[in-house]
């Protein structure tokens, strides 16, 4: 649980305004009415919302430069002043000794209002979500219809989930059925797509994550069985972002078209997997998907779907092994990904794809989840 983040100030009207952006961002706030009087030190602002614990200390410049506010070397009692995270935050830009007063108190930033308002809300955000790192967030797009991608892309999820990663999965594709139905979840509680069509902005993390459906261990946004088929590029863009700040792992199930709306989510990603089955014409439509993905994503890799038995070779192309396929692609190969016996019996009876931690579709998710975690190295 998070500490509260510290104001210190005197000016209401700068108070009003730091309270208005904590409670946008949905944080709490302990706040001292100006330094600590002479011989208290920094025990005045003990308990929650301290100085030595917040998360974030907001000093309004009309502290910052009185008296009884210490120096960067120490308190009145002893303690030390200097620690990260500390702002100092004032409102006359065309006062050059506030730059002064910043360095004074140690201050990492002087942060301006209202023109830096939009940052500082960021900021105070960030500290109450404990971000320690943006998750490592793996998008799934396949070749053609029908590749696997939303199969792969779920028990990815579910991997991660069961490995006791912090883990959402994100429907992109409103045309492809809802990742929900996929994990045996579409009675689930929680928020679907068209709830979020309309963000802008900051999207808070965590009341993102505490929104959604909760299954198998991991929150999913996915669609519901309405008429909204459309997100704006505005409302990906920041339902992701707000995924990402969480931590973790975030996988994206994305469509082969890369509209506005795509390449916002594309854009966000650490790595994209392209599945592609070892078919000529898999490859020939995945050519052209691949081509426009990597105008926008940073790192692009394949991975190849072997055929499923005696039905699944009817399009397969002797010869069109796993690294003939990427080489082709021009794409870093991530490894064959194997057919699992009696996935849609599983998934019809609301097994996810991935549940069983013994089986072909896991393991390759382990080892996948094992090279990504160590150095990024995902490459067979």
């Amino acid at each position: 649980m998070a500490e509260n983040i510290l104001i210190v100030t005197e000016d209401d009207e700068l108070l009003d305004d730091l309270l208005r952006l904590s409670a946008a961002a949905g944080v709490e706030v302990h706040v001292a009415h100006g330094a600590p009087a002479g011989g208290t030190g920094w025990a005045a602002w003990s308990g929650a919302g301290s100085w030595e614990h917040a998360p974030l200390v907001l000093v309004g410049d009309d502290c910052a430069g009185s008296p009884g506010f210490p120096g960067a070397a120490a308190g009145s009692g002893g303690g030390v002043l200097r620690r990260p995270g500390v702002l100092l935050v004032g409102k006359d830009m065309d006062d050059p000794g506030v730059w002064e007063r910043g360095a004074r108190i140690s201050a990492e930033a002087v942060v301006m209002l209202p023109d830096a308002e939009s940052w500082l809300a960021g900021r105070i955000a960030d500290a109450s979500e404990e971000v320690t790192g943006p998750a490592l967030t793996v998008g799934v797009v396949g070749g053609r219809g029908g590749a696997g991608a939303s199969t792969l892309a779920c028990a990815l999820a579910v991997t991660a989930a069961r490995e006791g990663e912090r883990t959402m999965l994100v429907d992109g594709d409103p045309l492809g059925g809802g990742l929900d139905v996929l994990l045996g979840a579409e009675r689930a509680e929680g928020l679907r797509w068209p709830a979020f069509a309309e963000s802008r902005g900051r999207v808070g993390g965590s009341a993102l994550a505490d929104s959604l459906p909760s299954t198998h261990d991991l929150s999913v946004l996915s669609w519901d069985r309405g008429d909204c088929v459309v997100v704006p590029a505005d409302a990906m863009k920041s339902v992701l972002a707000a995924a990402r700040r969480r931590g973790g792992v975030v996988v994206v199930d994305l469509p082969r078209q890369v509209d506005e709306t795509v390449a916002e989510a594309l854009v966000q990603l650490d790595l994209g997997l392209a599945v592609v089955p070892a078919e000529l014409r898999a490859v020939a439509a995945a050519h052209r998907m691949v081509t426009r993905a990597q105008l926008v994503v940073r790192d692009l890799r394949a991975v190849v779907r072997a055929p499923a038995g005696p039905e699944g070779r009817r399009g397969y192309t002797p010869g069109l092994d796993d690294e003939e396929v990427a080489r082709l692609l021009g794409l870093p190969l991530v490894g064959e990904l194997p057919w699992e016996q009696g996935l849609l019996h599983d998934v019809e009876r609301g097994l996810p794809p991935g549940h069983d931690k013994d089986g072909a579709l896991a393991r390759f998710c382990r080892e996948f989840w094992a090279r990504a975690r160590h150095g990024g190295e995902v490459a067979a």
